[in-house]
């Protein structure tokens, strides 16, 4: 699965879901023998890296050719394994129960809280510290460590983000003869034009698997500063500016510029209607132009939306990579950790990723440069984005059997329809939350 595709990218950052149930089915065992992480091999050590299929094939076969030409101190040596979407929990949880996972790898966006809540991670202190003394910290994006940060330390590292952003058709608001929408008044006004032109004007979809309507909701929450949860990290959905954010939403379906259908869209409907031109604005992921396979720049990011109250904002995912207890030389994990953090900008100079980078040096390549939508994501949305934890700052495993998980999707083909009352949504919405954390 890719990580950006035009739906968002349903696996990639939201860490286990529909694995729970695997989480509790596989602990972590202590094994006899095993040699996760390892291998002997000529000169010194030689890691395991285990990696998603963040992009096309071309991707997985330039991550292998820059893995494997590792060589580290003392000889060390890299190995590379794409390991697949499906069943990847399943996958991953197997070899560290058994030892035989690897030192250092990818994967979910909250996959390194759970196997740390197992005792499985090896938390990132050292490597942040070092990142710092060397001043290679200075280069990433604000707030991205932030994200991985625990009361025991952090998880993982950044290495890319998945965020949700604003996208609008030019050529459509031009012919419904309204300019792109600054803030939530401004919205309706380019929603009920596009609707007289025959458009949908806010394209979204909740049906079986597509995770953008949900989390679409998730950002115009916090883009009016709520979120789901309080300061605190306890689930707090029933609030003046969640209820105000719903009745938002109460006014898009009333005007008709929502579409009633978008309760049952997969991710394909939506985006053969993209693809179509029947959408005139929606939230996706900032490649939505290139997901499309659309080469002119008739989709367009907007700047964040101003709330009623002046806030900005929105939802991201900080993608990470993590390092895991069972290997032989944590020096070594982290001596390959510090050299791929440097050596991850080809994936983006080779345009092999379609995700936003965390480093700054990445962001002001010529390669990157060239996509005005990406660069707009970084210097606009990035700083105002918050994680799924928001209000709180704070990501814990169970968010998994949140984001995408059961009540989470009923309350947004709830919202979408615009027929049941904010406060009754929300309120069942906090205890479905409640049930699973």
């Amino acid at each position: 699965m890719n990580a950006s595709t035009g739906s968002g990218s349903a696996v990639s950052r939201r860490g286990f879901l529909g694995f729970a149930a695997a989480a509790a089915s596989l602990p972590l065992l202590a094994a006899c023998g095993g040699s996760g992480g390892s291998a002997s091999g000529a000169g010194g050590t030689t890691l395991k890296v285990w990696d998603m299929p963040w992009g096309p094939p071309e991707y997985t076969k330039a991550a292998q050719t820059l893995v494997d030409g590792y060589s580290g101190p003392d000889g060390t040596k890299a190995t590379y394994q794409s390991t697949q979407w499906a069943n990847y929990y399943q996958t991953f949880a197997s070899a560290v129960a058994s030892k035989t996972g690897p030192a250092v790898s990818s994967g979910g966006g909250f996959q390194a809280f759970q196997f740390a809540d197992q005792g499985a991670i090896a938390y990132a202190d050292d490597l942040v510290g070092s990142l710092k003394k060397s001043g290679a910290y200075d280069d990433f994006l604000p707030g991205t460590f932030d994200s991985l940060k625990t009361d025991k330390g952090y998880v993982a590292v950044p290495w890319q983000l998945d965020m949700r952003v604003l996208s609008y058709r030019k050529s459509l608001l031009e012919k419904a003869g309204v300019e792109a929408p600054t803030d939530w008044d401004s919205f309706i006004t380019a929603g009920k034009a596009l609707k007289k032109i025959g458009v949908i004007g806010y394209g979204t979809a909740t049906g079986a698997g597509a995770l953008l309507g949900e989390q679409s909701i998730l950002a115009m929450m916090i883009n009016n500063g709520g979120g789901l949860f309080a300061e605190d990290g306890k689930p707090d959905c029933v609030t003046d500016r969640n209820i105000e954010t719903l009745q938002f939403y109460q006014q898009l379906s009333r005007e008709g510029i929502i579409d009633p259908a978008a309760v049952s869209y997969t991710s394909a409907n939506l985006n053969s209607d993209w693809k179509a031109k029947k959408v005139g604005m929606g939230f996706s992921v900032p490649s939505l132009r290139a997901s499309l396979d659309e080469t002119d720049d008739d989709i367009q990011v907007a700047s964040p939306l101003t709330g009623p109250h002046g806030d900005k904002g929105t939802l991201y995912y900080v993608n990470n990579l993590m390092m895991y207890s069972n290997t032989p030389s944590q020096q070594a994990s982290e001596a390959f950790m510090t050299w791929y953090l440097d050596q991850m900008k080809s994936y983006w100079q080779k345009g092999l990723l379609q995700a936003l980078p965390v480093r700054k040096s990445i962001v002001d390549l010529p390669e990157f440069q060239k996509d005005a939508n990406m660069v707009k994501a970084v210097k606009e949305w990035q700083p105002v984005a918050k994680t799924f934890a928001a209000k709180s700052t704070k990501i814990v495993s169970s968010l998994n059997a949140v984001d995408g998980g059961q009540a989470f999707t009923a309350f947004a083909q709830q919202v979408v329809q615009g027929e049941t009352d904010p406060k009754t949504a929300l309120a069942t919405l906090q205890k479905g939350i409640e049930s699973v954390m």
